[in-house]
């Protein structure tokens, strides 16, 4: 016989395995878990009170800007879902803004998220840390330095977890997301059970409009305060490239999650107004543990448990997606090239949730620095405007690029743009992209501060590092030979090619 290629289908699948990449573990449920564990944190628990209180404690209006945010949401994640149908590529925006906008604007967002989400994340872990410890010392403060070991504890914990095992670390966000459901049911029951028998309570949403009706300025807002409680429906995008069979996968997934969040966003509000008035809600250090004080006296325990858990949960999902952040940039020459390689053992990308993981730690020792990252708010909403304005482009330029999904129409309709031509007219992204640069421009106008001026700099300073490194593509040589020393230290690989060569050749040339 012979010494032909094999025919055997299963030396196709043993090639498969043997290539060094992301592999394909994430399933609908653990995608499901992800969008769910990102967007719901502390805030649903502890502060829901800014969307009321810039409503002017009308429960009628509070009640529609929640709903009217989480449908923005929801069209925000449909737009991202044709893009990650039709590019399914880890990054998420970056790599949408690279493909669409192009080198530059994607720099300035990985520039941009480098330091802003570890910060983020540093900010996640000092809050689980606080709710952790507040139990062992009852009124008094834990100490500071205390918080600070757990969260970097906490940080380590789940970057080595994230580092080392994909199938683990979407396992523990499947865990914290229900358990984290659970608690918010525990609360949206207890309001419906309770709503029948409270007179006061259906007479406050029998005449939910006839308290004031706030101006357009608090209305808008109001309206910031839902968009950011709803924040993290794009964090799919992100982990596009180890979904099984994204194109069926990620618009589900969103369809099924987003909803979701919105169904209990809405059913824990209307407990809380159940239970509580809008004043005790909005003067509420804890509104979730003022109501479980009110209903569930004896274990009320259980919510600033719950808080804990649902931050562990946000804070896990996270670092997963920056870890793909970070990989996509060093893939595309933006950071340096031993982000982008892969454990040779586990296919993940160790270095990157190492590079990210040691950020966030550096924002947690000084943690006054947590607090300059807030004037980057702005920036989030300028990227997924560019994102969806990455889609518009990308619709007109690549038309025949295939797109299993369309926001705007195909055997996935959803129930907002079925009437719309999917090639003529996108009205869904359109408004995103529109409503995006609106809630970038709005708080600079309204509320000026130099802040924000610094904000832009910075942003603006990524161009000192792109055209030197990335634009002249600036090398120095000595840090070829620190990669291979430190490939040889962490057991990484380049992606794209064979584990086995890959590895010798890499540490041969040490």
């Amino acid at each position: 016989m012979g010494k032909g290629k094999s025919d055997d289908p299963k030396d196709g699948k043993r090639k498969e395995k043997a290539k060094m990449q992301l592999k394909r573990n994430i399933g609908y449920f653990d995608g499901v878990s992800f969008i769910i564990g990102s967007i719901v944190g502390a805030g649903i628990f502890v502060s829901p009170t800014g969307v009321l209180k810039h409503s002017l404690l009308n429960v009628g209006i509070a009640l529609t800007i929640w709903t009217a945010s989480g449908l923005v949401s929801l069209m925000g994640s449909l737009c991202y879902a044709e893009l990650g149908t039709a590019l399914p590529f880890s990054g998420g925006e970056y790599s949408h803004i690279k493909r669409g906008l192009g080198s530059l604007p994607a720099f300035v967002f990985i520039w941009t998220s480098t330091f802003t989400k570890p910060a983020s994340n540093a900010a996640r872990a000092l809050l689980f840390a606080e709710y952790a410890t507040q139990p062992f010392y009852g009124i008094c403060p834990a100490p500071e330095v205390l918080k600070k070991c757990l969260a970097l504890a906490v940080l380590w914990s789940l970057g080595i977890l994230n580092g080392r095992s994909v199938k683990m670390a979407a396992w523990v966000q499947t865990v914290f997301t229900l358990l984290k459901m659970m608690a918010l049911s525990v609360i949206a029951v207890g309001g419906i059970i309770l709503i029948g028998g409270r007179k006061e309570s259906l007479a406050r949403f029998e005449d939910a409009f006839s308290s004031e009706i706030p101006n357009a300025s608090q209305v808008a807002e109001a309206f910031f305060q839902g968009l950011y409680a709803y924040g993290g429906w794009w964090s799919l995008n992100y982990m596009a490239e180890e979904m099984k069979n994204p194109s069926r996968n990620i618009p589900l997934t969103v369809m099924t999650a987003v909803p979701a969040v919105i169904v209990f966003y809405l059913l824990v509000n209307i407990s809380y107004l159940t239970v509580l008035t809008p004043k005790e809600i909005v003067s509420s250090v804890a509104v979730a543990v003022t109501w479980a004080d009110r209903v569930i006296p004896s274990v009320a325990w259980i919510i600033p448990l719950s808080v804990a858990v649902s931050i562990f949960g946000a804070l896990n999902s996270s670092m997963f997606t920056l870890g793909r952040l970070s990989y996509a940039g060093s893939q595309s020459g933006h950071l340096p090239v031993l982000i982008s390689m892969l454990n040779v053992h586990s296919c993940t990308p160790a270095p990157a949730m190492i590079f990210s993981t040691a950020i966030a730690s550096i924002f947690i020792i000084p943690s006054d620095l947590i607090t300059l990252t807030n004037y980057f708010g702005f920036s989030a909403w300028l990227m997924i405007g560019l994102t969806c304005a990455s889609l518009i482009v990308l619709r007109y330029r690549e038309p025949h690029l295939h797109r299993p999904y369309k926001v705007n129409g195909n055997k996935l309709q959803n129930i907002f743009t079925d009437f719309f031509e999917s090639r003529v007219f996108l009205p869904v992204p359109f408004v995103m992209v529109a409503m995006s640069f609106f809630l970038v421009l709005a708080p600079i106008v309204w509320s000026p501060n130099l802040q924000y001026v610094y904000a832009f700099l910075f942003m603006l300073g990524s161009l000192i590092v792109y055209l030197p490194f990335v634009h002249f593509k600036l090398h120095f040589a000595f840090l070829d030979k620190i990669t291979c020393h430190l490939q040889l230290l962490l057991e990484v690989s380049p992606a794209d090619g064979s584990a086995e060569g890959k590895c010798i050749l890499f540490f041969q040339a040490v």
